[in-house]
């Protein structure tokens, strides 16, 4: 009974260190903001724009002002790039801490499907019914650490007390997960430099929201004018924004997608319980590690390669129809545009360390690979019908193409033309 007790004390520890909740959520997303907000402690200057010290307002007037003139600029030339119209918000300049705060709510819908999916294969997977077992069974069910704790000829009676035990499980993956998620996203506040940056919506209203300290970073080392990088990212910024605000389905059909994405979310069993042999059932870092580690992947059966197929491919839709709008719209305009682009392209390419985190974590690609050959069908579309064609495509899911046209644009617009 002593070592029974001393193990609960164990996982009582760990889960008042860890913040978890007792909700039965699979995100505890009050941990998730606070493991992002601790990710982004050591970030210098980066209070919200509205409680920045008096020395840092001279600054983030500068910044405000760039960012309103790069936007009439970018409205203007997407104007006849486009037939989206500007969404018609002010633009908004934003610290890091203010991206992961404004942005969290969508992070939440697009997140939750796969976390709740996760943390039920964990959960599935590792808490047996200790009421099918035997007394010896019961002890081999345990992970390692926990039966060195227990003395020999433990009677099932004993045994029984562990189900609650056990049951903690889920609330320590859940733990694990958030503050896992929590990091990945302060990680990425350092990586993104705009609202729309990875393609997806982050807002509930489309707004052009720029992350200055994060322009610097991205303009750092290119040889290129500051005031072309900043005109180049709220190019694209208020391209992505305009989709968002004309496209009322897309945040919905998005989140359909990841939905079925995380359906097939499953676990090698004994790969997980040879992993849950091996951590430290009280130490939080350990599980973070584990839910983290790439263990949990979308089953590559035909119906999921499917589904993550139609996931890219939409993603791939929004980017590549950016590029072939700010391509237009720089054309003649800016000499750095194509050095922008082709700087971009590898950023896209390669991701950034908290992206290939972030995938790692939830399953979940933020860059997809085949923007290249959307934006070249998009362009297709474009030439051989019109710019109002092009855009039109985004009136319906149905009228998209899908991942057979982007390798034969030419084929598409051709049945375009028939149709």
């Amino acid at each position: 009974m002593s070592s029974l007790g001393a193990m609960l004390q164990q996982l009582g520890q760990a889960l008042q260190q860890s913040g978890s909740d007792t909700s039965g959520a699979a995100v505890n997303w009050q941990l998730v903001a606070d493991a992002a907000r601790q990710a982004l402690t050591a970030a210098p200057g980066d209070a919200s724009i509205d409680q920045r010290a008096s020395d840092q307002q001279a600054s983030d007037q500068q910044a405000l002002e760039w960012l309103l003139q790069s936007s009439r600029i970018a409205d203007l030339w997407l104007d006849e790039a486009t037939t989206f119209p500007a969404s018609g918000t002010s633009p908004a300049a934003w610290s890091r801490q203010d991206w992961v705060d404004r942005t969290l709510p969508s992070w939440r819908r697009y997140v939750e499907p796969l976390a709740e999916r996760l943390i039920n294969v964990v959960g599935s997977t590792t808490v047996p019914d200790l009421g099918q077992l035997s007394a010896d069974d019961l002890q081999a069910a345990l992970p390692e650490q926990f039966r060195q704790l227990l003395p020999e000829g433990v009677t099932p009676q004993m045994m029984s007390m562990l189900q609650p035990m056990l049951g903690m499980m889920r609330q320590l993956s859940v733990a694990a997960f958030s503050m896992q998620l929590g990091q990945g996203l302060g990680a990425l506040a350092r990586e993104v430099v705009s609202a729309g940056d990875i393609g997806i919506p982050l807002q509930e209203a489309a707004q052009v929201a720029v992350l200055p300290a994060n322009v610097a970073v991205f303009g750092e080392g290119l040889g290129i004018p500051a005031a072309e990088v900043r005109l180049y990212v709220t190019l694209r910024e208020s391209a992505h924004q305009r989709l968002f605000a004309h496209v009322p389905w897309l945040r919905g059909r998005l989140a359909a997608a990841i939905e079925e994405v995380a359906s097939g979310v499953h676990v090698d069993p004994e790969r997980l319980q040879q992993a849950v042999a091996e951590v430290d059932m009280s130490d939080p870092a350990a599980l973070q590690q584990l839910v983290s580690s790439g263990l949990l992947q979308p089953e590559q059966t035909p119906q999921q390669r499917a589904a993550l197929e139609r996931l890219q491919t939409l993603l791939a839709l929004v980017e590549g129809w950016v590029e072939d709008v700010t391509g237009i719209a720089m054309a003649g305009r800016m000499s750095s545009g194509a050095a922008l682009r082709e700087m971009m392209a590898r950023r896209r390419a390669t991701g950034g360390p908290a992206e290939r985190a972030f995938a790692n974590l939830v399953g979940l690609e933020l860059r997809p690979k085949a923007v290249r050959e959307a934006a070249n069908l998009f362009a297709a579309v474009r030439e051989l019908r019109s710019p109002q064609v092009r855009d039109g495509l985004w009136a319906h899911p149905d009228l998209l193409p899908d991942t057979v046209d982007l390798a034969d644009p030419l084929d598409f617009v051709e049945r375009l033309a028939d149709g």
